[in-house]
This record gives structure tokens, sequence and C-alpha cells, in this order.
């Protein structure tokens, strides 16, 4: 569990380093404990795990103001669990359902359980996000995806893909950018 802990401290701290997030900006983590334990996904959910990486990941988060979404497995079509206060003040509609470990997945669950006030969202648009495992975020990022190639790239045995969004790029030959949001 140690290297679980260690490794995990590593993707998220990096992760913070270079997505170049602001307070109150939501990031949001797809985690598949069956992937870290070097299980195919979904037949070896572990509460444990998803509670220790949870944890750290959303210790590091809150130092800087900003929003955890957990995305929940394809069994709840991969909503995701938020602080009802980030589900407000971004307009996202909650829905009814309590994840659990094999409906929501461990680390949805461990979210829910772990939050001061949890809601559930079908869908959101963060600024950047860490895949455990390939549980496939890229539907909850916003528009303009760019890869955050990590140094750490596997937690246990899960692979790591990590990315951030910028602004889009609009005009011609002739546009000049702010090389400060790229």
């Amino acid at each position: 569990m140690e290297n679980i802990v260690n490794e995990t401290k590593v993707v998220i701290d990096e992760l913070l380093e270079r997505a170049k997030l602001r307070r109150g900006d939501i990031c949001v983590i797809g985690c598949s404990t069956s992937e870290i334990t070097g299980s195919n996904p979904g037949t070896n959910s572990t509460p444990q795990i998803a509670e220790t990486v949870f944890s750290v990941i959303y210790e590091a988060l809150n130092e800087k103001g900003i929003y955890i979404a957990a995305q929940c497995c394809e069994h709840l079509n991969r909503a995701l669990v938020i602080e009802e206060e980030a589900a407000e003040k971004y307009g996202y509609e909650p829905v009814n359902v309590i994840p659990q470990p094999k409906a929501g997945g461990s680390f949805a669950t461990a979210a829910y359980k772990a939050l001061k006030k949890p809601v559930v969202v079908e869908k959101i648009r963060a600024c950047a996000g860490i895949d455990i495992g390939g549980v496939l975020i890229g539907m909850h990022l916003k528009e303009t995806a760019v890869p955050v190639p990590l140094k750490q790239r596997s937690i246990g045995q899960a692979r790591i893909i990590a990315a951030r969004t910028r602004p889009k790029f609009v005009g011609g030959e002739r546009a000049v950018y702010d090389h400060s949001l790229m």
C-alpha cells in the first residue's frame, strides 16, 4: 500500500505542477482499483485501495482549492461524484444514485463517503484529469484536451494518462496567441 500512496502522490503533484489549474477548477479522476492490482477492469474492486488513492488525490487538490470529480464506472454511465457546492457553482444537475463498489466502482464509492456534501451528476467539463487504468475520462474534459506526459506512468499495475485543457485557438495565420494559455 505504501508504494500506491507514493506513486499516487507523485502523479497528482506532477499534474498540479503542470496543468495550470486555478482555485475553483474541477479535476476529474477515473480510477480502476482492479487495474491497480493487475486484474481486468471490474473483476477485483478493492475499497481499501480506492480509499487510499482517493485520500491522497483529494488532499492535494483540496490544498489548492480545486474540486475533485470522481468518475463512476460504466454501470452508472460514467456519472461523477462531486461536492454539491461545485455542482451549484457550475450548474450541474444532480441525479439520484449512490455509488457502490460493484455499481459505480470503489473509487466513486470512496468519494461519496468522503466528500462533505456529495452529489452525483451525469457530466461535467473539467479543466484537467487523471485516468488510472484506462477508464476513459475524456468525455468529462473541456474541449481541446492536451496530454500531460508524467514521469510516473503507473499506480500499481494501472497505467496513467493525464490531461489538461486549454482555450481553443481561433483565427488564421495572422492571429497572435497568448502563450501563457497554451
